[in-house]
Parts: structure tokens; sequence; C-alpha cells
């Protein structure tokens, strides 16, 4: 099961380290992991994609608060959240197949951000399963790039 963790730390040099390795120490696997400025200053938070279950996520859970640097743990998916994932894709793109990649953009409510010669840049922007869905569409064409950022996630409403 994907679990969905926040995780406020202090913006030290080497938490990153410290949190990725408490993960590879005790075999805990990260899917993704996205890190950046909080709302409040000289802390970041990280939104850390796992899998396991119950009792991992409480492990896991457990695990962090021993760090000096961890704030505070929030398991994202045991509440309504909003996740969102970013990926630039980069396809083979002659003047013929253009318009047939633009509908599958279109419909995905994608954006082309560049286009060369032979190949146009793609922006999407949603939940994972759009983002691996317009991948596979655009796979016949051929995919020359992709770069994705993983998930970050808030709880929905006032919470």
């Amino acid at each position: 099961m994907k679990h969905t963790i926040a995780v406020l730390v202090n913006d030290q040099p080497g938490v990153l380290q410290r949190v990725s390795g408490l993960f590879g120490r005790r075999g805990f696997n990260i899917e993704s992991i996205t890190v950046g400025q909080s709302e409040e200053s000289g802390l970041s938070r990280m939104v850390i994609v796992t899998l396991g279950d119950q009792h991992t996520l409480e492990q896991i859970e457990k695990q962090l608060y021993k760090l000096i640097d961890v704030i505070k743990v929030v398991d994202l998916g045991s509440k309504p959240m909003v996740a969102r994932e970013l990926a630039l894709i980069k396809v083979k793109a002659d003047p013929a197949n253009r318009p047939e990649i633009m509908g599958v953009v279109d419909t995905f409510r994608a954006s082309v951000v560049d286009i060369g010669s032979n190949s146009m840049l793609v922006q999407v922007v949603g939940e994972s399963q759009k983002i691996d869905a317009i991948i596979d569409l655009m796979k016949p064409y051929g995919i020359k790039e992709l770069s994705r950022t993983g998930v970050t996630a808030m709880i929905r409403g006032n919470a």
C-alpha cells in the first residue's frame, strides 16, 4: 500500500541525507521525495511517498521522530488530500505527428513548452495516474527524455 507522509524539518545541511539514510538503513523504500520551503521560516517540508503496510508506516513515523531535526510527521493519506506531480516529456514530433500529439496534450490539459525541429517538450501537472497515462500515450511517438518531480501534497480544507 502507498503512503504519503509530510515531514516538517529544520532547514539545515544534511537533514535530507539523514532522513533518506534512515529509510535505507531500515529497509524502507522511498518511491518519491520532494523537499522545499515551508510556510515557516527556517523549516522545510518533505513529502515522501513510500510503500508498506500500516505497521511499516507506524515504524517509519517512530523512526523519523528520533531524528533531532524532525519537527512533525503527518500521514497525509489518512485524510482527504490534494496530491500533484509535474512531468516534462520530450517526445519525437515530426511535423506530420504534431497534430496527433497536440490532441493528446489538449486531452490531458497539458501544455507544449518548447518545440524543436523534430521534438516537442510537453509539461503536464496532475495526480501520478494522470502522468502515467500521458506517458503511456506518448510512448508510441518515441519519448526522448522524461523528468518527473515526485509527489507533493497537502491535506484539503481547513485542517
